[in-house]
């Protein structure tokens, strides 16, 4: 243990000890969010432990490309016994990204396991790496440091969670690390064609009708350095999709020649909090995304970000335009 660091060592020690555990990840959970959480499930069910997965009502049903996912007995109200479990908080860079009110302040040990660069550490321990491609790698290390065999199950949820944040690992955060996870994970049963046609080749007509409309809304700034889409209540309704097949409409603007950064706002039904939801990608290193989300109340990775908003989608479109820095 003394070659560790002291945030693993003591992450490790809690899940050696601790025998009751409560799972959970961040709104609008994405594959990495669950792919981790899963995988930790497993983790933690192969070394004997109690533990259940927390997700509220809200969440479901999920984006169309992770509803293959195992999730059928996971938790939408605390379990009774919360005060004497551990609660681990996977890819959650900001507890207020939760609705997690049933937390005590003097009850639950909570872990912080992430690896996003500007995770506000709200754990009474923090196992942060930004230099991880995506947070199911820190699980996948900390499968090894305790010494659990990865299973298939396990396997195929962190592979989802692996090639999700890594963009099918044409991402920069992809590493020789990364390469050699996907290794393991498919010596342990991962079968990588099948999981691709789950996530991306599994697509209702819905989605790519919505999708072709946010295409057609395309809106660039003069210079051409900022793209956007815009996805309205009618856009919705025009075509029947529901706002869980948004996911992926940012990656076909990323591939616009000569932006810096791109943009997709979309409007979320009655009830969600606020009005508007905008999903951020820098294309241009010199552009932290993420910061740009921080100024607005969201956050992120440097390239992928996101924020919540009322404004309206012009005044949005103003703020980046103000917020984009120059290029040099």
């Amino acid at each position: 243990m003394s070659s560790l660091s002291a945030d693993t060592a003591a992450t490790v020690e809690r899940i050696r000890s601790a025998e009751k555990f409560l799972l959970t990840t961040h709104e609008n959970p994405d594959g990495d969010a669950l792919g981790s959480m899963l995988g930790m499930q497993r983790l933690l069910e192969l070394s004997g432990k109690d533990s259940v997965m927390f997700l509220a009502a809200k969440e479901f049903p999920l984006a169309v490309e992770y509803q293959f996912l195992p999730l059928e007995e996971v938790f939408h109200e605390a379990p009774a016994d919360i005060a004497d479990r551990t609660v681990i908080f996977l890819d959650c860079g900001n507890i207020d990204r939760m609705p997690v009110g049933f937390l005590s302040t003097d009850g639950e040990t909570v872990l912080n396991i992430d690896h996003h660069h500007d995770n506000t550490r709200f754990g009474d321990v923090n196992l942060i790496d930004p230099d991880a491609c995506c947070t199911a790698e820190i699980v996948w290390r900390l499968a090894h440091e305790i010494g659990t065999e990865i299973d298939s199950a396990m396997a195929e949820a962190l592979y989802v969670g692996l090639v999700t944040d890594t963009g099918k690992f044409m991402y920069e955060n992809t590493d020789e690390a990364s390469h050699r996870m996907a290794t393991e994970l498919i010596g342990c049963g991962v079968r990588p064609n099948i999981i691709y046609r789950r996530l991306y080749e599994h697509a209702p007509i819905e989605k790519l009708l919505l999708l072709a409309r946010a295409l057609s809304s395309i809106k660039r700034s003069e210079d051409g350095e900022i793209a956007a889409a815009y996805v309205s209540k009618d856009d919705y309704e025009q075509t029947g999709a529901s706002e869980t097949l948004t996911e992926g409409i940012i990656d076909s603007l990323r591939t616009l020649d000569g932006t810096r950064m791109v943009a997709v706002v979309r409007d979320r039904a009655a009830g969600e909090g606020s009005a508007r939801k905008v999903s951020l990608r820098g294309t241009d290193p010199l552009v932290d995304v993420s910061a740009i989300a921080r100024s607005q109340g969201g956050g992120g990775h440097p390239r992928a970000a996101g924020f919540s908003t009322d404004l309206e989608y012009e005044e949005i479109l103003e703020v980046l335009r103000n917020e984009l820095p120059s290029d040099g």
